[in-house]
């Protein structure tokens, strides 16, 4: 299966090859098939061996509304989620989150350029610790987060016909 044009978030190393995130293009988060998705694109930094970064810029509007002027709670943990998960690829692994914890330091407010960047902390087995935060454009934290990925089985994800990157 070709890979969109729009998977702009995966490294070169992986163009080419039917992944697991290519094919669910409707992900809430980075799906650009998903008409009322958030259709984030990440650029990663992965200069540091061993400890990438991923980061989105992006504006939301009324449709992601909570309190009046200011993006919902839960729109926000997605956006940490989302940048949090960017930053398993260049790892060469395929995770899923097993446990988030959300610091809600000031409103997140609509219409206003903002940015999600996400950091690998560290690795202990199958458990992957990353953090994330929301900045305004003058830098202010607006949100942060803490998560632990775990890593899925190679071989029950090759029995379900899903590749993953390599090591």
């Amino acid at each position: 299966m070709p890979m969109p044009d729009d998977c702009r978030h995966a490294p070169a190393s992986t163009k080419g090859r039917s992944t697991i995130d290519e094919r669910a293009n409707h992900c809430f988060g980075c799906g650009p098939e998903n008409p009322q998705g958030l259709h984030l694109v990440f650029s990663t930094d992965t200069s540091v061996p061993g400890h990438p970064t991923a980061t989105a810029h992006f504006q939301l509007d009324r449709l992601h509304e909570g309190p009046p002027g200011y993006v919902h709670g839960g729109i926000i943990a997605t956006l940490l989620d989302e940048a949090m998960s960017k930053i398993n690829r260049p790892l060469n692994v395929l995770a899923v989150t097993r446990h988030m914890e959300i610091d809600y330091l000031r409103p997140v407010p609509l219409y206003q350029s903002l940015t999600v960047t996400s950091h690998h902390l560290h690795r202990e087995g199958r458990k992957l610790f990353h953090r994330a935060e929301i900045l305004s454009s003058d830098g202010t934290t607006l949100a942060r987060g803490k998560g632990i990925f775990i890593e899925l089985d190679r071989a029950l994800l090759a029995r379900a016909g899903f590749t993953q990157p390599e090591d």
